[in-house]
């Protein structure tokens, strides 16, 4: 079996990093940048989505874990003290070819411009913001018009990426066993004249949400940790991403609620 790490950088990542490639050599496994069975992300949520960008094209064969160096990693089920037990967990899963892994839904991303249609995927969400005016764009859901939207901008996330920015934005957290995407308003206009509906959309797979924006607006788009500017979009369509979904192996229990608690709550409950 073949691994790779993704480290954030700062002084404590580097070092679990070595100190991982250390103990897992003992196991046999074989570390591998371009094409490996699992990607060790050392550092916080933002180091596992470049972990995931990285290798979005290869997510049919490609497992994530990760160990989170910062103050909250949602998305890492180990802490830097853990690194041995993470270790032995994988040498052992890989030598008895017993890899475990949950499945977690991707939003799919079509941008259509007059040159054609671009296709992205997003693990947290897909964001749509004004650049120098506030946003105007019609939004559709399976085809037909709902409303339209004036404000700063729309928020389309994944349920592990429910999360996120959207639980900011008052979005529901979502279980991501569900196959479905979420739609919420970034500081909506709501008066006498401008209306929205004002609440998050859960939309499930199979169902697709399309955004007209006004033509030529300077529109800021953002998958994850990506941002690029354009002015030249036609329109986006965002949906459950069919047949791709990312893989986290799981080498001892710990449930979404578990990691919901520790993220937001803490144990320290009254």
């Amino acid at each position: 079996m073949k691994y790779n790490v993704i480290h954030r950088g700062d002084d404590i990542s580097i070092q679990l990093m070595h100190r991982f490639h250390e103990l897992i050599r003992q196991y046999g496994l074989i570390h591998e940048e371009a094409s490996p069975d699992i990607v060790l992300s050392i550092g916080g949520d933002g180091t596992l989505l470049h972990a995931f960008h990285q290798y979005k094209d290869q997510l049919d064969h490609i497992a994530f874990t990760g160990i989170h160096t910062g103050r909250l990693g949602f998305y890492a089920d180990w802490k830097p003290d853990e690194v041995e037990l993470l270790a032995q967990l994988m040498g052992e899963s890989a030598n008895q070819n017993d890899l475990r892994a949950v499945k977690y839904p991707l939003v799919e991303i079509q941008i259509t411009t007059p040159q054609g249609i671009e296709t992205e995927l997003a693990l947290n969400e897909f964001t749509l913001k004004g650049v120098d005016a506030t946003l105007v764009a019609q939004l559709h859901i399976n085809d037909e018009l709902l409303e339209t939207f004036r404000g700063d901008g729309i928020c389309i996330s994944t349920p592990s990426g429910s999360t996120a920015y959207n639980k900011s934005l008052g979005g529901a957290i979502v279980h991501p066993s569900l196959d479905a995407i979420q739609i919420a308003e970034i500081a909506s206009i709501n008066n006498r004249v401008f209306r929205t509906l004002g609440s998050p959309i859960l939309l499930p797979k199979h169902h697709h949400c399309d955004i007209y924006p006004r033509a030529n607006q300077n529109i800021l788009l953002s998958l994850d940790h990506l941002y690029m500017q354009r002015n030249d979009i036609i329109s986006i369509r965002s949906l459950v991403a069919a047949g791709k979904k990312v893989k986290f192996a799981r080498f001892r229990p710990f449930p979404f609620w578990s990691r919901v608690r520790e993220a937001f709550i803490g144990y320290d409950m009254v």
